[in-house]
């Protein structure tokens, strides 16, 4: 996959890729940012729900090419959109979540309030712009960054973890634990911009090449459930997952420890957490009396498989409660 830093080099990986008539999958916020696409969508929606997802199929008759833009949301529309249509995709990142890198997509059924999705986008390259998340929230910032997190933390313990997918995974949560906190103190420092989406970069390339865990499995549940931001739940989620598998993962987990320079490699994930603002899935809205049916929908999350340790719904359950 190509891989390239900088906006002006996207007309270049577009040729590279062998289009000249790329649609852009994108959402209102960047419908006047000068592109080097022949057609634009605009409707990709949160949670890549369905609606949006079956528009930009449409949208993409006639072209040869797509361009996604945005964050988690814009690029699993559009990687739905290349399973589909069978068109190469390029994506530019808008946010720190790391979707990216991965074929597979996730995709919200609201009426169901299911989260399923699929496999078999034709990834053909990644263009970095820092200067694109300068104005990227602060709660956005914080969220994506932690599901970043959460990709190298899962790489290191998941049943296929290999040295390669290590290495990412270790520099990513070095560059996310250095330059996080400087982003939310100063969401216009492009120089802790850069570096934070470079360690985003290292997590999506670990995650390319191991998978997910425990944690990731139940933040999708409940984003599936109650349509809420997959990177704050993930930053709720992680340490319970990272407690849950200290049993059978302590050697890796401590390796993620080192990489962010602490002993207390899970205390340091709950402290970056509340920084971002994130602590309780009751802050978010979640009703503790669905907790039990959250659980459940958990343990058939395919993301689990990877888990080191195995986890029943009552095991579950009780590390959901302990954050709610």
């Amino acid at each position: 996959m190509i891989v390239r830093w900088g906006l002006n080099l996207l007309a270049g990986v577009l040729r590279d890729v062998g289009s000249s008539r790329a649609l852009l999958v994108s959402t209102a916020r960047w419908r006047d940012l000068e592109l080097p696409v022949a057609e634009r969508f605009h409707g990709a929606q949160a949670h890549a729900e369905r609606e949006g997802v079956e528009a930009a199929i449409e949208a993409a008759a006639g072209a040869d090419g797509l361009v996604a833009l945005g964050g988690g949301s814009a690029i699993d529309s559009a990687k739905a959109v290349s399973a589909t249509t069978g068109l190469p995709l390029v994506c530019v990142p808008t946010t720190y979540a790391g979707a990216e890198w991965t074929s597979y997509y996730g995709t919200r059924d609201a009426a169901a309030g299911t989260k399923g999705g699929g496999g078999g986008a034709h990834l053909a390259g990644i263009v970095y712009e820092p200067k694109l998340t300068l104005d990227l929230p602060r709660g956005e910032s914080a969220g994506t960054a932690m599901n970043a997190l959460a990709h190298c933390a899962e790489a290191l313990y998941v049943t296929n973890r290999n040295d390669e997918a290590d290495a990412h995974a270790l520099a990513g949560a070095a560059l996310i634990d250095a330059w996080l906190p400087r982003v939310l103190e100063d969401g216009r420092d492009l120089e802790a911009r850069t570096e934070l989406l470079r360690g985003a970069a290292e997590a999506g390339a670990a995650l390319a090449g191991s998978g997910l865990a425990l944690g990731h499995a139940m933040a999708q549940a409940l984003g599936g459930r109650y349509g809420l931001p997959h990177g704050a739940l993930n930053a709720i989620c992680l340490p319970p997952a990272l407690r849950y598998n200290q049993a059978v993962a302590a050697a890796e987990i401590q390796r993620f420890g080192r990489a962010m320079e602490t002993e207390d490699p899970i205390g340091r994930t709950v402290e970056l957490a509340r920084l971002g603002g994130f602590e309780r899935l009751r802050d978010l809205g979640v009703p503790e009396d669905e907790l039990d049916e959250v659980a459940a929908a958990t343990a058939e999350r395919p993301a689990l498989r990877l888990n080191p340790r195995p986890a029943r719904r009552e095991e579950i359950l009780v590390l959901l409660r302990s954050v709610y």
